[in-house]
């Protein structure tokens, strides 16, 4: 079985419900106290053994290339300022050193779908994982690197998921799972953004996955969805109802940095656990939560 090192993670949103402030602002550059979003994203892929990253994009989110990416500039500002300078120097260096970066427009909002078919010619013929440029999941076990394990496990493809409540199923997709074993589930089909009556379970597929390359030849077949969009979910449910795929219930919190809320809580919580300003930042809360 081949090894997975390839991830693919569209980052080619509008960012339309945090706007203005991703008018001009990618929102995966977001910053969650002093990184942006898909930083973490791409520090969980390398903590799962990923070596080489496509990250889609489209006009304007050139600021993400740039992120990691070399600065001279200011790394020659940061030279010889003593130690305190010296560490973030090496913060900054050690970015453009994670991983083996690739970068391709998608040059049409067309959905999910047509955006992870742009990785075609990256992926080859390889097994590969999909991390969502929307999702941080911050934990001890990296969210990927669970989905890799059930994959070498299995040999099917893989879905990272989650429940959600009822009220919420609507927004996202709603999967028929059997358990296996663990928080593993066989996945037989799928439905994206149900309506009441075609809600399968509260089980859904939340920012991450492992893919077979097949699914390129099946995002070919697969015609527009929900939204007159090309839906991943379309084509993973052509996947699970013919192969059957393993749902994983991933350990670790997920914040939606698509939503003002799940910035804000990304924000806070990722905050209290910083190890500058953890502590005193905890101390505020404390303090601001006797006037609320």
């Amino acid at each position: 079985m081949k090894k997975i090192t390839k991830a693919v993670i569209p980052a080619a949103g509008l960012g339309t419900r945090v706007l203005p402030a991703t008018k001009s602002m990618p929102k995966e550059m977001l910053p969650i106290v002093d990184k942006p979003a898909i930083q973490y994203i791409v520090e969980e892929a390398v903590r799962s053994g990923i070596t080489d990253i496509l990250i889609i994009t489209n006009r304007g989110k050139g600021l993400i290339e740039d992120h990691f990416d070399r600065v001279p500039e200011l790394e020659a500002k940061l030279q010889g300022g003593g130690a305190a300078k010296e560490k973030i120097l090496k913060e900054v260096v050690d970015i453009s050193h994670l991983a083996n970066f690739y970068f391709v427009r998608q040059k049409e909002t067309r959905g999910l779908g047509h955006a992870v078919n742009r990785a075609r010619s990256f992926v080859g013929n390889d097994p590969f994982a999909v991390l969502y440029g929307d999702d941080v999941i911050i934990g001890e076990d990296p969210a990927c690197g669970q989905l890799i394990r059930a994959y070498e496990e299995y040999g099917k493809g893989v879905l990272g998921v989650k429940k959600v409540s009822p009220e919420a199923i609507h927004k996202y997709s709603s999967l028929k799972v059997e358990p296996l074993h663990d928080n593993l589930y066989n996945c037989t089909d799928m439905v994206e953004k149900p309506t009441p009556d075609k809600v399968l379970s509260l089980f859904s597929i939340l920012g991450r996955c492992v893919l077979p390359p097949e699914i390129f030849d099946i995002l070919d077949q697969t015609p527009p969805g929900v939204g007159g969009e090309i839906q991943l979910t379309d084509a993973m449910r052509t996947l699970a109802r013919s192969q059957g795929m393993v749902a994983v219930e991933f350990t670790g919190k997920r914040y939606d940095m698509g939503n003002k809320l799940g910035i804000l809580q990304a924000q806070v919580e990722v905050a209290l656990n910083h190890p500058e300003v953890g502590k005193d930042f905890r101390e505020y809360l404390k303090e601001l939560s006797k006037t609320l």
